[in-house]
């Protein structure tokens, strides 16, 4: 017995360790991030304080899109969102918050319709917008609520 389940619970570690954890901050290589719940609260907003006005923790402008698996205008958006991380790498984050496995989250900001996305600059208040859109409507938002210029521009 014992020899078959030290290999099990040594592949479930790894399983775990590899694939199930969201992706952290300082991980940010042009890619989305998924986070938690308590991911959340660490890095975007205090849920968990009792202020009527949530202060923003992150260091960079950021993109929440909420989303759900089933949603077909979530997966239509789903491959825009990571060219986004990629093109914007290291000037915003890209975080993802699947509304089914985080409803406190979505619950928190009353996520009526999905996707929605929620703009967050480093200075003033964050912008939400609800519904697929194309790629050059988010670029448009990037730079005018955001203010932040693509990656590969040289400024």
């Amino acid at each position: 017995m014992k020899r078959i389940l030290v290999p099990m619970l040594a592949a479930l570690f790894v399983a775990v360790s590899c694939n199930g954890q969201p992706k952290k901050e300082t991980d940010n290589k042009g890619t989305t991030i998924h986070l938690t719940k308590e991911d959340f609260t660490k890095k975007v907003f205090d849920l968990e304080t009792d202020s009527n006005e949530l202060k923003y923790l992150g260091d960079k402008p950021a993109i929440i899109d909420f989303y759900a698996d089933w949603c077909p205008p979530c997966k239509a958006i789903a491959p825009i969102m990571e060219e986004l991380a990629a093109e914007y790498k290291d000037k915003i984050y890209v975080y993802k918050v699947n509304v089914d496995e985080e409803s406190a989250i979505s619950a928190a900001f009353n996520i009526q319709s999905i996707p929605t996305l929620m703009f967050i600059p480093l200075k003033g208040k964050p912008q939400v917008a609800t519904g697929a859109m194309p790629k050059k409507e988010f670029v448009k938002i990037i730079e005018s609520v955001l203010n932040v210029k693509p990656a590969s521009d040289k400024q």
